[in-house]
């Protein structure tokens, strides 16, 4: 019947009625909407029924101003299994501490795996982890976000290359690649050193080969700067018998290091004034648990009393054995910044724009070049900013190695 339906659900009794004529008493419940099924007569003077749980106070109001007497004699339904076992403190307790036992275990690193690497450097990183305070055992609320661990671990390793970090369940899977030195690649046999730039040349340092160029002398690139083509003492070149000219010539491998100046015209601007946000060092965290897009705080409630607030979150899986929860814990340190407005001088910003224009460089020609100087070309001031054109001067290494071609 679809009017009892859920009756398990919601709760239902059994009421045993004392009386004359019993039945009637429930005729009247009936007449006020109260639903009654299951209605037997036990006696001339006893007759029972079930109505809803909801439905007590109706039938108690039914009953009032009549003789008859009102006794519930069965409970049926989850509200009073319910009831039953929370009464049962022991069972309680002991159920919830070993739900929590079972989710604390779950979120606990019991394995941390490193693959894709040699030995030593899966050592290295084993040592980089524990400094970090991720092992076996750490409770895996504390550790950082895996992109930052990734970050850290590839600045403090060298030899690393790329590094992946994954968190599955209890475990903390890391793939490492080694990076590989890939240095120059040397022409094999005979070969010449040529210029990859304009420049004037400085310092030579010449191993084998013969020089072709001298210090003070200006190159193009392409130019020869060391020939791998050496001529014997002994012998003289002939015009008229090529065979024995070619037989005066012995072909090596050049090496050496030709150090020229060379110069770079690069374009840089600085705004006179310029915004920096800082942080003081005051902060706060909070925490809410993410249910289906739904924030419930736990812990750290209001936000502190700062003018400006910076933001830093974190999302942190919850496990229950190797099941991933649709629950996520949210950390949120909030930080107090304050903003500094800083206006420059014509020379500060001068300054600061031949600094920038350098460490550029530099960067993209490598830790072996040295920028000896620098002159502005060009200086201007449009629309807050001060914009150089500077052309600067440079020695480096120059030296390229080119084949020799010996022909047929």
């Amino acid at each position: 019947m679809k009017h009892i339906q859920g009756a398990s659900i919601t709760g239902y009794v059994t009421v045993l009625v004392k009386g004359t004529r019993p039945e009637l008493f429930f005729q009247k419940c009936i007449e006020q909407d109260i639903i009654v099924w299951n209605i037997e007569k036990e006696s001339e003077s006893t007759c029972s029924g079930n109505i809803k749980l909801q439905d007590i106070p109706n039938v108690k109001n039914v009953r009032r101003g009549t003789h008859y007497k009102l006794s519930f004699t069965h409970k049926h339904g989850y509200p009073f299994l319910m009831k039953r076992f929370i009464r049962k403190k022991e069972v309680l307790i002991g159920l919830l501490l070993s739900i929590l036992l079972i989710f604390f275990l779950s979120n606990i690193i019991w394995e941390v795996r490193i693959t894709g690497v040699p030995k030593d450097i899966e050592e290295k990183i084993s040592e980089q982890l524990a400094d970090y305070g991720i092992h076996q055992g750490t409770w895996s609320f504390t550790l950082d976000s895996p992109s930052d661990i990734q970050q850290n671990l590839i600045n403090d390793i060298p030899e690393l290359l790329w590094v992946g970090v994954q968190q599955k369940g209890t475990s903390f899977l890391l793939e490492g690649v080694e990076k590989t030195i890939v240095e120059e690649e040397e022409v094999e046999g005979p070969r010449n050193l040529i210029a990859t730039k304009k420049g004037v040349i400085e310092n030579m340092y010449v191993s084998k080969g013969l020089p072709q160029v001298q210090v003070n002398d200006y190159v193009e690139p392409g130019d020869v700067l060391v020939s791998g083509k050496l001529q014997f003492a002994d012998e003289e070149e002939s015009d008229d018998d090529e065979e024995e000219k070619d037989a005066s010539y012995e072909l090596v491998a050049a090496e050496g290091e030709v150090i020229a100046k060379t110069w770079y015209e690069t374009e840089v601007s600085v705004p006179l004034k310029a915004n920096y946000e800082q942080l003081t060092g005051e902060s706060e965290t909070k925490y809410h648990l993410k249910i289906s897009g739904t924030e419930i705080p736990i812990w750290g409630f209001g936000d502190p009393d700062y003018s400006d607030i910076h933001r830093e979150r974190y999302e942190k899986d919850l496990y229950f054995f190797n099941w991933k929860l649709p629950i996520t814990l949210m950390e949120t340190t909030l930080s107090e910044k304050y903003y500094q407005e800083v206006d420059r001088s014509k020379e500060e910003a001068i300054d600061i724009g031949i600094r920038q224009a350098k460490n550029e460089l530099q960067l993209r020609l490598g830790p072996e070049a040295e920028i000896i100087s620098e002159n502005i070309l060009q200086e201007s001031t449009e629309n807050g900013k001060v914009k150089l054109i500077l052309y600067m001067a440079v020695e480096e290494n120059i030296v390229k190695h080119e084949p020799i071609d010996q022909g047929d």
